[in-house]
């Protein structure tokens, strides 16, 4: 594998900041195809890809999601020229035969409940969730990523039909850089041990 230069590692992880506002630039569909494209390189368990995303683009659907934000995150989601529902689709044993056709009798076997199952398909979708800000970062856009939300009323709003949980609510496009200072990073001593 070829290692990402220092400007390249330094253009995707230390410039891009969560961003609040975006200008008016577009967000076309062949970049939203290209996020989704990026982000399932990502691993999950078994290859499970239990990531699940809504693109939020029209003004009714816009204005059904704001519905259950939190007042801070109604305005900057109202604006943004992108909004992407990320949830996990608690039924993904159900593709096993898609995603890992030479193990599906034994994920199968191994996840026979929804008890066991949906854990399993929130923890690799969470997983997916990183991989697709990346996505957002390294196709030159920026992120918003929020969690100020009643995702039980989004899960009402939108999935009240399918086994998809809803867990981030994610704005997108070209950003506008924060007035303020990056906040402080942890040191490697300060989180880092070896044993």
């Amino acid at each position: 594998m070829t290692r990402l230069n220092d400007e390249q590692l330094i253009n995707l992880f230390h410039e891009p900041r969560t961003v609040s506002s975006f200008t008016e630039e577009p967000v076309t569909d062949e970049q939203l195809r290209r996020i989704q494209e990026l982000t399932f390189y990502g691993p999950t368990a078994f290859n499970s890809q239990p990531l699940r995303i809504t693109w939020v683009k029209s003004p009714e659907a816009r204005e059904r999601l704001v519905a259950h934000l939190a007042d801070g995150n109604k305005a900057k989601t109202q604006a943004a020229p992108v909004t992407a529902i990320l949830s996990a689709d608690a039924n993904w044993v159900e593709h096993a035969d898609t995603f890992n056709p030479n193990a599906a009798g034994f994920i199968k076997g191994f996840y026979p409940s929804e008890e066991l199952a949906t854990p399993a398909a929130e923890l690799s979708a969470h997983l997916q969730a990183g991989y697709f800000i990346t996505a957002i970062r390294a196709l030159g856009l920026d992120a918003g990523p929020m969690t100020g939300a009643d995702f039980a009323g989004i899960k009402k709003e939108f999935f009240a039909d399918n086994a998809e949980i809803p867990f981030l609510v994610v704005n997108l496009g070209h950003g506008e850089a924060p007035a303020y200072p990056r906040g402080a990073r942890f040191s490697h001593d300060e989180v880092a041990r070896s044993l």
